[in-house]
């Protein structure tokens, strides 16, 4: 530790002044579904109007650990090794913290402060409980297991261990205490020349307790509500779903099939788990209040990136599951990602396919932090889905898990979730039919090749590492005339995946000029360009889809000829010149 933190330190002191670089703060909640934002009203104005909303987010594993040291590391628990909670294969101790996004951060020349939870184990699994991980230059991290309490809980601060709430002080309230604290770390941090990363962890609105509860409270799998928020969902139903208490689980695995019914009691539970948990959200809407107004007021909030999100969902009630994640249906797997700052574009919503391997290359390239020392990511920054809607990186998402006697992968594309299970099990559901995943198609012949495609898919990816995990389907864009054309081009996909082909839609600027089905050759069609002038650039987008629900856009930018010009002649060089 002694020899990373004289390396470190070195770093930092080589690192170029950084003072046009946007902060970045993270707020991540724990066990977090997407449906619930909606008693979040200080999130959507402050968070999501003022920014952007990816429908449709996901994580790939949907465990707390694995899922946050992904968040760090910008890769699958495959590759960072921290594939559940505890050792052999999870927790704390698993995670290599001498290459890890603070640290990158750091030597960029950012000040990179934590407060709140951490990883799973940090506490218990580290022989010294005052040991500073490495990489931040200000560290507040609650120590397990009190970090699930809600009162009574401990922060290591910078390697002094103290108590807060004991005496269930309403101030000391968890949720508020972060919040408050989060807004002096920020007035402290944004007087200084670097600019600073805060990663603020909630843990609402995970099950916890206080100090004298904490057993109770965790067996009904109940959160602590603050006091003033206390009985503000009494009377809210479960959200519909009809999923919940599925009458019949036949198409399921036998981890599904084993579960019985639930039973009014259970319901019950179920029930008041819910309207708790929503109430443990309001003081988180609080406290990202708290942080805004602290950043507008100390004149960062325009140059400072917000990222909003969970580490997994969570289950009420749906496929028979009363309480947790880990499954691969789309309640464990989706969260919430709002991100806000510079170059975001404001009150938007977007719908490609992301994931949490996403999150970190994102920070990364707002940073502008690039350098040898920075592992390979297997996600992608999301900025340039942030500048076009419309674009499609053609990639699918893989998921995976370990967790009792649950073991699988999978992938979720746009179409389709597939699961292979450790037991030879398989499920398949086609989103577009069946979004809430009642019906696994796995069996029906209708769907036989399907099911080939995305068990080679998956064989191909469950290894993977780096760029390749992001790979784009092998198809090229081809168009005649190349340089200028007159009233229509010919194009042709072509590639190993174009056999795959679905279907494709042609879009000359803004407008779909034309579209085709797999059964009416899509690889080869004839574009009118009725609505371009002569001589005028264009993009040439085709959105292509494969059976497998992989979506990609391939883009080529054209002109159409001048009058007088030859087609597919390029200007003479005196022309050229003068453009």
């Amino acid at each position: 530790m002694l020899l990373c933190a004289t390396l470190l330190a070195s770093l930092v002191l080589a690192a170029p002044a950084a003072a046009q670089r946007p902060n970045v703060v993270t707020i991540m909640t724990d066990d977090q579904t997407v449906e619930s934002l909606r008693v979040m009203p200080k999130v959507k104005r402050l968070l999501a109007d003022e920014g952007t909303t990816f429908r449709r987010s996901f994580v790939s594993f949907p465990v707390c650990c694995p899922s946050r040291a992904t968040f760090l590391t910008g890769q699958y628990p495959h590759n960072h090794f921290v594939e559940g909670l505890e050792p052999p294969w999870g927790g704390y101790v698993n995670l290599d913290t001498s290459s890890y996004l603070p640290g990158w951060l750091r030597r960029a020349g950012y000040n990179t402060i934590h407060l709140g939870k951490f990883l799973n184990g940090y506490g218990t699994q580290n022989l010294d409980q005052t040991e500073v991980p490495f990489g931040w230059t200000d560290w507040q991290g609650s120590v397990d297991p009190s970090t699930y309490r809600y009162y009574g809980y401990t922060l290591n601060e910078n390697g002094v261990l103290r108590t807060y709430g004991e005496d269930e002080d309403p101030a000391f309230y968890q949720t508020d205490f972060y919040g408050r604290r989060a807004s002096e770390l920020i007035e402290r941090y944004a007087a200084k020349r670097r600019p600073f990363f805060l990663s603020l962890n909630f843990v609402a609105p995970h099950h916890g307790g206080g100090v004298a509860d904490e057993e109770e409270e965790s067996s009904l799998k109940l959160p602590v509500v603050a006091p003033r928020h206390s009985g503000a969902f009494a009377g809210d139903p479960l959200p519909s779903d009809p999923t919940y208490n599925e009458p019949d689980v036949s198409d399921k695995p036998s981890n599904i099939q084993r579960r019985a019914p639930l039973t009014t009691a259970q319901d019950t539970d179920i029930r008041r788990a819910y309207q708790r948990r929503l109430g443990a959200l309001l003081a988180v809407d609080d406290a990202v209040e708290r942080v805004v107004n602290t950043l507008e007021r100390s004149g960062e909030l325009e140059n400072t990136l917000i990222v909003f999100t969970s580490d997994n969902g969570f289950f009420h009630g749906e496929h028979r599951v009363p309480f947790g994640k880990l499954l691969p249906y789309e309640p464990s797997i989706q969260v919430p990602l709002i991100l806000r700052g510079p170059g975001v574009p404001k009150g938007r919503r977007r719908g490609q396919l992301v994931e949490n391997i996403d999150v970190a290359p994102t920070i990364l390239d707002a940073a502008n932090a690039t350098g040898d020392p920075i592992l390979p990511s297997d996600g992608r920054s999301l900025f340039p889905l942030l500048r076009d809607r419309g674009l499609e990186w053609g990639r699918d998402l893989l998921i995976a898990a370990r967790g009792g006697a649950v073991r699988y992968w999978g992938l979720r594309t746009y179409r389709y979730l597939y699961v292979e299970y450790a037991t030879g099990e398989i499920e398949l559901y086609d989103l577009d039919f069946d979004p809430y995943e009642e019906h696994s198609v796995h069996a029906d012949p209708r769907y036989s090749r399907v099911v080939r495609v995305l068990g080679a898919r998956l064989a191909e990816l469950r290894t993977c590492e780096g760029e390749f995990c992001s790979a784009t389907p092998r198809l090229r864009l081809r168009v005649q005339p190349s340089t200028c054309a007159r009233r229509a081009l010919r194009t042709r996909l072509r590639g190993r995946d174009a056999q795959f082909l679905e279907e494709a839609s042609y879009r000359v600027g803004r407008r779909v000029v034309a579209r085709a089905l797999r059964r009416s050759r899509a690889a080869n069609r004839r574009i009118p360009l009725r609505t371009v002038d002569p001589g005028e650039r264009f993009r040439l987008r085709v959105r292509a889809r494969l059976i497998d629900g992989r979506v990609v856009t391939l883009d080529r930018r054209l002109r159409t000829c001048r009058p007088g010009q030859r087609r597919g002649k390029r200007p003479p060089a005196s022309r050229r010149a003068l453009r």
